[in-house]
């Protein structure tokens, strides 16, 4: 099953349930570009980083249909 089908299929009847699964996979994408890129070492440019990358390309992963937000504590 593709991943895309299987959210859209449990968001359809368990959204509140879906968000913060999503919003557990952004804090690992976030941790991932913390430790591969040296000059976002500091919480705040990763933060940075990441709200350039979301506004630059808004479907760039397929659950950012979902969300983009990614808490603060990771």
């Amino acid at each position: 099953m593709n991943e895309t089908a299987g959210c859209e299929l449990y968001g359809a009847f368990y959204p509140s349930a879906l968000h913060p699964l999503l919003e557990r996979v952004n804090v690992y994408v976030m941790r991932w570009i913390h430790k591969k890129f040296k000059r976002l070492r500091g919480r705040k440019k990763v933060q940075t980083a990441w709200n350039q990358a979301v506004a630059r390309r808004p479907r760039f992963f397929a659950h950012w249909a979902w969300t983009t937000h990614a808490p603060r504590v990771w």
